[in-house]
């Protein structure tokens, strides 16, 4: 079968490898689509922490089942799904209390260990999450958009709060939707006007601030002087990330989705005078993927407008450094296998 490799920074390679062996509890999954993350652009850059390379990417997928086992999901050959890419040792701390997302010896397809980037995979069928009545194309940014899902259930953000949501990226988007449907009042914070456009007009945030002017004031302006009680970074920057302190209200929530490999510093009367709770948010558990699943399914969100590019698998190589730059203004790239 083909599969696309990261050799090292910067460099991909088409090669042939042998189709993945199926072993007991696992399913055959024909790979029909790969979506590209930040994850894999960081990769390819060589920004990518906990890495190491050569390394096949891809871990947002979907696909069809070709050969299954007798399995509890009732999950047969046929059925589209979409994967769970984050493969807990499901023994840790982490994972007998349910979380299993931040496994403290979590593997993640595409980054510590071999992705989806290929024509086949094979899967454990528990991390599998049927997805008929969806397109390949819908169930291929389940996982995106369960990363944002993840952050809002572990906020308990509340109806009518106003949230900030920093970073209009495909994750940040995803955060945004969501703080919608729970009834938040949603600020989109970036430094890309077009990309706040597209805040207001994807994810319907109510108010859209630029980074780069003035920000404090405005987020005062629309707070009536309070300023946002839930705030989300989730730009993996770490001058953003550093900022973001500034912005909660008195007692209020800093959400980190986004992942910096420097250190975040802050000023710490600020933190105290506030007493502020900060969280982390990583990855998204089995519920956040039915929960998206279903969102897909009511229209909740529009997966249309949140795919930009598409690539066939042959042309991905020539096709990816493009999507790098500016210019390109991709929010979601698709790759068809």
């Amino acid at each position: 079968m083909k599969s696309i490799v990261c050799e090292q920074p910067n460099h991909f390679k088409m090669v042939d490898v042998e189709r993945p062996i199926v072993k007991e509890g696992e399913a055959l999954v024909r790979i029909r689509r790969i979506g590209i993350c930040g994850t894999d652009y960081h990769a390819y850059r060589g920004n990518q922490p906990f890495f190491s390379y050569p390394r096949t990417l891809g871990h947002e997928l979907s696909g069809e089942i070709e050969s299954i086992g007798a399995n509890p999901a009732g999950l047969k050959e046929g059925d589209f799904v979409s994967v769970i890419p984050y493969m807990e040792c499901g023994v840790c701390i982490a994972c007998r209390n349910g979380k299993t997302n931040c496994c403290t010896d979590m593997k993640v397809l595409g980054v510590h260990i071999e992705g989806g980037m290929s024509e086949w995979i094979s899967v454990p069928y528990n991390h599998l999450v049927k997805t008929n009545g969806l397109t390949l194309d819908q169930s291929a940014i389940i996982e995106p958009l369960s990363i944002g899902a993840h952050a809002i259930r572990r906020s308990e953000l509340k109806e009518e709060e106003y949230v900030l949501v920093i970073g209009a990226g495909p994750i940040g988007l995803g955060v945004m939707a969501f703080a919608k449907h729970e009834g938040a009042k949603v600020i989109a914070m970036d430094v890309n006007d077009e990309r706040l456009a597209f805040c207001r007009e994807w994810a319907r945030v109510d108010y859209t601030v630029n980074a780069l002017d003035n920000p404090l004031e405005s987020l005062k302006e629309i707070t009536n002087g309070e300023m946002p009680t839930v705030v989300f970074d989730a730009t993996g920057n770490v001058n953003s990330m550093n900022d973001s302190f500034n912005y909660p209200a008195h007692g209020g929530k800093l959400i980190y989705v986004g992942l910096t490999k420097g250190n975040v510093t802050f000023d710490d009367p600020t933190f105290h005078s506030k007493e502020l709770t900060l969280m982390g948010s990583r990855n998204a558990t089995r519920e956040d993927f039915v929960y998206v699943v279903n969102a897909v399914k009511t229209g909740t969100v529009d997966t249309d407008s949140y795919i930009t590019h598409r690539s066939n698998f042959d042309e991905m190589i020539n096709q990816f450094e493009e999507w790098l730059t500016p210019e390109a203004k991709v929010i979601k790239a698709v790759v068809e296998v």
